[in-house]
């Protein structure tokens, strides 16, 4: 029996086994991720070595070994300034296994264990002494047709994958998906932090890409807003059903139009504070309901990371190298200014993801059991995890019902570690779910149609997938 993540108490652990069973072989919804559409535009696409599929590319992986005084270099981590960086992927293979031991008890050591093994076929647990040999077998897969990421794609029983995709995109990729025939069902998402947020490192050159995509000059706040509408008009006919921002913090605030204006010229001309930033990303969110509410699309906004916390590995990496670390957060009053715009709105739904877990029970389980247009999404970055999702189960449930929360989305880089993440909020909803039906808190009614929802209908429905 594969007793993975369940209770060890026998009675829960049967009922568990049993919903999962229900629950395992669903189709995945993956409503939110990071994996690069290339890989599907191309027939043909096919994977790198190891280190460039499963390293290099998951900052899960070497925020750790940085930790412990590994340096990115020696990952392969490409550096800003184009400075030397190791070359030799088996050396770097080698380094990440004599190291592996750093993983034990984590979500990244059981993602890469159940990958390894459900994926390529590899029951061995990496070390030093076997590293080179896994390294082969990794690499002799990935020379095979059914290794290709849309074969993947097939085996995996993905449903519908949604890429991650800048304001400024001009969605080449999709197109290309879209126009080769093929039936997987790739969409884009539409994020627009780095002409939103003014302190986003590159922001007027964004602008300018921004007026060259759109074909609006944006020389101002209205023709800001009028260049962002036009953008989400093309990422809905390209079949884009959410948008995705990131904010420090749940602060909202409505300006004026003459605030909001004298702002964004200071912006222009290089010259916006950081209170300055602070304010009109605020704004803009509320700003960016009002165009949902308008096109439909579904928000999320992830807040409570302060990203880029190392400034030496900033500078030195750039930006989503394993350095965000989370703040501590309040949404009652930060995000009333929204809630008065839109928090009874039917037609409309909003996605909060937040790193400070003492918000669940506090103030996002009773926000989000109160206002309509309020999901909670599944816990994320540090505590996308077993111990992490039983907190927020326990944490949410009673307040909102798991009909205020937005099921699991995989949220990932790493293409082949998706089924092993859906697995492991499979296997801890079944788990949660048996603990309420073994207590007779539910009936076995209730806990089928929990599980079911938990791992496949909440997800589709929140996302109008």
């Amino acid at each position: 029996m594969d007793d993975r993540y369940f209770s060890s108490d026998p009675a829960q652990r049967q009922v568990a086994r049993d919903l999962h069973a229900t629950i395992a072989d669903l189709p995945l919804v993956c409503p939110h991720g990071h994996v690069d559409p290339r890989l599907f535009s191309d027939p043909d696409y096919q994977f790198g070595s190891p280190v460039e599929l499963l390293i290099i590319p998951d900052h899960y992986i070497f925020r750790m070994l940085y930790s412990q005084g590994i340096s990115l270099e020696s990952l392969a981590v490409p550096r800003q300034d184009g400075g030397p960086v190791e070359q030799d992927h088996r050396k770097i293979w080698q380094t990440v296994c004599d190291n592996w031991y750093l993983f034990r008890g984590t979500p990244t050591g059981i993602w890469l264990r159940d990958e390894l093994r459900d994926v390529f076929g590899i029951d061995q647990k990496l070390n030093s002494e076997n590293a080179q040999a896994i390294y082969e077998a990794i690499e002799a897969k990935l020379q095979q047709p059914d290794f290709k990421p849309r074969a993947m794609f097939d085996r995996f029983n993905i449903e519908v994958l949604a890429t991650t995709d800048t304001a400024t995109d001009t969605l080449e990729h999709h197109k290309a998906i879209q126009e080769s025939g093929w039936q997987g069902r790739v969409i884009p998402t539409f994020r627009p932090d780095a002409v939103v947020n003014l302190d986003n490192e590159g922001w007027r050159q964004n602008i300018d890409q921004l007026s060259d995509v759109s074909g609006i000059n944006v020389k101002g706040y209205t023709s800001f807003l009028k260049a962002l509408r036009q953008r989400r008009e093309f990422f809905v006919s390209m079949g884009a059903t959410a948008t995705d921002h990131a904010a420090l913090t749940a602060y909202t605030e409505l300006l004026s139009d003459s605030e909001a204006k004298a702002i964004f010229d200071r912006a222009l001309q290089g010259k916006a504070s950081a209170e300055d930033a602070r304010r009109f990303t605020g704004h803009m969110l509320i700003q960016m309901g009002r165009m949902s509410l308008d096109d439909g699309m579904v928000m999320q906004i992830h807040v409570g990371s302060y990203r880029n916390h190392n400034p030496f590995i900033f500078e030195r990496f750039g930006r989503d190298k394993g350095a965000d670390i989370p703040l501590q957060m309040e949404f009652t009053r930060d995000f009333k200014p929204f809630l008065d715009q839109f928090g009874n709105e039917r037609d409309m739904t909003v996605v909060l993801f937040n790193l400070d877990e003492t918000t669940y029970g506090r103030e996002l389980a009773p926000l989000a059991g109160h206002y309509p247009l309020l999901r909670l999404g599944p816990p994320w970055w540090f505590f996308d995890s077993l111990l992490g999702m039983q907190r927020y189960f326990d944490q949410v449930v009673e307040t909102a019902g798991i009909y205020n929360t937005a099921g699991f989305n995989d949220d990932t880089r790493a293409y082949p570690s998706i089924p092993a993440r859906h697995d492991v909020w499979r296997r801890a909803a079944s788990d949660w779910v048996a603990g309420l039906l073994v207590r007779h808190i539910i009936d076995e009614e209730d806990a089928q149609a929990m599980v079911k929802d938990m791992a496949y209908g909440l997800a589709k429905s929140t996302y109008n997938l």
